[in-house]
């Protein structure tokens, strides 16, 4: 039986992907500070729960079941997941950048320690399009995410800078130590038994929670002009994403893993709005209005970001599947029955 090691397994992406390598016939070990909130526990034939940033945790949760010798890792796979993060709340505010620096920069450095260390199988590291410089995203309908656009590097959020520098910590132990390792760079996952609500959610989650609370004569509240644009990949390719990367021999990226189904928030939004099946208008709130209503400058982050699939297609000779609208749909059908409850 093939083992696999999922670091930040309590979290959505981490949880989707135990449940998926249980259903490939693995047994898999995860690790995270928190269980998975919204599944009554983790599908994990073991789950540790610990901060990656302790040295002598990682050390223990890279030595496999049933190895003799302590320096044999024994796990087929490794997926990186862990990091600290959350929705715009959360990462542009400037509030929590020192915590999401050091506390990511320092699970990663341990685990790519501990990956050479204990001779690890492959390693897949999650990164995120929020590396990708700001100023090729400042038109909203003609942003550059091309994996080769990353340099001259100038993120915009030191969450982005910290996932450059990893990037590159990953690829050094490659070169310096032969670590088989993978790095993806995702485009905003969304879908059911994330977190939705406290101010780490993502935009489909935020917009599906608000739609779920409103009553009628209410306005749905859209951070900004709503005219920035992302694309939103479905969890479910996501996951088949990763894997599809991770076991194939031929490329170690980086990679984007996202949608190429660009669109405006307050499209989204709207999708959002017909998922419930209400005609409630949409209320943009930015500038001064913003501040006075919560105290902070609206978080917008880049005008444009759009995956460019073109190179994991050409690579792996897949793509998603999943229509935003579809993922939407099911999204808010889990939100609205955890608002409802």
């Amino acid at each position: 039986m093939k083992k696999a090691l999922v670091l930040g397994a309590g979290g959505f992406i981490g949880n989707h992907l135990v449940n998926r390598l249980k259903k490939d016939g693995y047994w898999v070990r995860g690790v995270d500070l928190k269980y998975p909130e919204y599944q009554e526990k983790s599908n994990a034939d073991e789950f540790v729960q610990g901060d990656l940033k302790d040295v002598s945790l990682v050390s223990r949760v890279f030595v496999a079941p049933n190895q003799l010798t302590p320096n044999i890792l024994g796990f087929d796979e490794i997926y990186q997941l862990a990091a600290d993060m959350g929705g715009a709340g959360y990462i542009f505010t400037g509030d929590n950048d020192a915590n999401v620096m050091h506390n990511s920069a320092m699970i990663n450095l341990n685990v790519a320690e501990a990956a050479v260390k204990f001779k690890a199988g492959r390693v897949f590291y999650s990164s995120s399009a929020c590396m990708y410089p700001e100023h090729n995203q400042l038109d909203p309908n003609n942003p550059n995410c091309e994996e080769s656009s990353a340099y001259p590097a100038n993120p915009d959020s030191e969450y982005g800078w910290e996932k450059l520098f990893s990037e590159r910590l990953y690829f050094a132990y490659n070169r310096n130590y032969n670590l088989n390792v993978r790095v993806a760079r995702f485009h905003n996952i969304f879908g059911p038994l994330g977190t939705w609500d406290g101010g780490r959610e993502k935009a489909p989650a935020a917009m599906c929670r608000k739609a779920a609370e409103l009553t009628d004569g209410d306005e749905l509240e859209v951070w900004g002009d709503g005219l920035q644009t992302r694309s939103f990949l479905y969890i479910d390719d996501c996951v088949e994403a990763v894997i599809r990367f991770t076991r194939q021999d031929d490329f170690i990226g980086p990679v984007n893993i996202g949608s190429a189904e660009m669109v405006s928030i307050n499209d989204l939004a709207q999708l959002a709005l017909d998922a419930a099946g209400k005609s409630n208008k949409i209320k943009n709130l930015a500038g001064k209005d913003f501040v006075d209503k919560y105290g902070f400058k609206c978080p917008e982050g880049v005008r444009g970001r759009n995956s460019d699939n073109r190179l994991y297609r050409e690579k792996m000779n897949w793509e998603p599947t999943q229509p935003l609208k579809d993922g939407v749909a099911s999204t808010f059908k889990w939100i609205n029955s955890q608002v409802n409850i």
